[in-house]
């Protein structure tokens, strides 16, 4: 079995893309994703594989892609990133799209198939949970890699990601006051460039912020940024030199975080907030939550971690435990159990709908080989990213 990709590509322009990516779809141009559904039902591929979360789409909440699900004619899959709790009219006619053009949904945590069921009222049969896939690795030796970083002496805690004011950064170094009071090694590392987005409305004057706030504290000694996009190899040498891993986000409507699957997966004790995917991911024992904004019980959480070496390393062992049920080939696994299920089974009718309003458009690209899904090509999935 093999994989062949289609790519959203943004109005940025043109990426290089790996060979894998058989065919680009502009974001922006509503024609590419009829055209885009025409060319897989005229191929070879068994089954597709649609990553979806809102803005990664054009048309009002992503709405162009109504256009592809209409007229594919190949049984979908539809891993949704994210579901939302109070979805405006817009994405709610999104969701309805995909939820009646899918032959299954997928979300990564038990709240999102409560979310769908409840809010958006998809059939439960119709409905897959699949976690957050993550490496699998054995458990590291964080003095090891702390000072091949050039972090050895030090306790390190973590945040790692695209930075934005909704990462909640501001509490954790609020909390470093009393923090370094008790713990006058520990080094607080923010990895991750700042949101492309925001960079591209603000520059950087979020980290600056931040920056200053540590200043104001007396604590700027103690953060550190890893300013820069961080790839694979990268991100696992600098979780595997973290003694805890943070996430202070503000905002409980989060049914999924990549990074904190990694962080748990790999075994690291974990304080976060309770938005929806830690509250699932933290339970039994598996890390600590606090209340959201809330700099004085980060530093207890944090602090405890840190002064009780026994406390840490069950966190550890229960966080790698579950870690090892989310490991790339089990999640592979499960989505091969999924796709074999839908490919074996007829695809239902499906009824037309008032379309979007569509913009003048021009032809879609093509990338790689003429012919990327030519029948001696691989078979299987075609996967929609930007």
């Amino acid at each position: 079995m093999g994989c062949k990709m289609i790519a959203v590509t943004d109005q940025a322009g043109a990426y290089d893309y790996p060979a894998e990516v058989g065919l680009e779809i502009e974001q922006q141009n509503a024609r590419t994703y009829t055209d885009a559904a025409e060319y897989l039902n005229s191929s070879l591929v068994d089954a597709v594989l649609l990553q979806h979360e809102f803005g990664l789409y054009g048309g009002p909440a992503g709405s162009y892609l109504a256009s592809f699900l209409r007229q594919l004619r190949k049984p979908l899959v539809t891993i949704l990133h994210t579901v939302l709790s109070t979805p405006d009219d817009d994405q709610r006619r999104v969701m309805a799209e995909l939820i009646r053009h899918s032959a299954r949904l997928v979300v990564m945590a038990e709240k999102g198939r409560e979310m769908l069921e409840q809010i958006y009222a998809a059939p439960a049969d119709q409905i897959a949970v699949v976690p957050h896939g993550i490496p699998d690795l054995a458990l590291s030796d964080s003095e090891r890699a702390k000072h091949a970083l050039g972090f050895g002496g030090r306790s390190v805690a973590m945040t790692f990601g695209l930075l934005s004011p909704g990462k909640g950064i501001e509490t954790m170094i609020a909390a470093l006051p009393q923090l370094v009071r008790t713990n006058p090694d520990l080094l607080y590392a923010v990895v991750g460039a700042t949101h492309p987005h925001l960079r591209a409305s603000e520059g950087e004057r979020y980290r600056d912020s931040l920056r200053k706030l540590a200043d104001e504290f007396g604590v700027a000694s103690h953060l550190h940024f890893v300013d820069r996009y961080v790839d694979l190899p990268d991100l696992l040498q600098l979780l595997a030199a973290c003694d805890i891993y943070v996430t202070p986000y503000l905002n409980e409507a989060q049914i999924c975080s990549g990074t904190l699957a990694y962080a748990v997966g790999l075994g690291k004790p974990v304080v976060s907030t309770p938005y929806w995917h830690a509250q699932e991911l933290l339970a039994d024992g598996r890390g600590m939550l606090v209340p959201f904004s809330d700099p004085q019980a980060m530093a207890g959480a944090v602090g405890r971690l840190l002064s009780d070496f026994s406390l840490r390393r069950q966190t550890e062992a229960r966080a790698f435990a579950l870690g090892r049920t989310m490991t790339w080939s089990a999640v592979a696994q499960r989505y091969a159990m999924i796709i074999g299920d839908v490919a074996n089974r007829p695809i239902p009718l499906q009824q037309a709908e008032p379309h979007f309003e569509a913009q003048p458009q021009t032809s879609f690209s093509q990338a790689g080989s003429s012919d990327p899904l030519r029948a001696d090509a691989p078979r299987l999935v075609v996967n929609g990213r930007v």
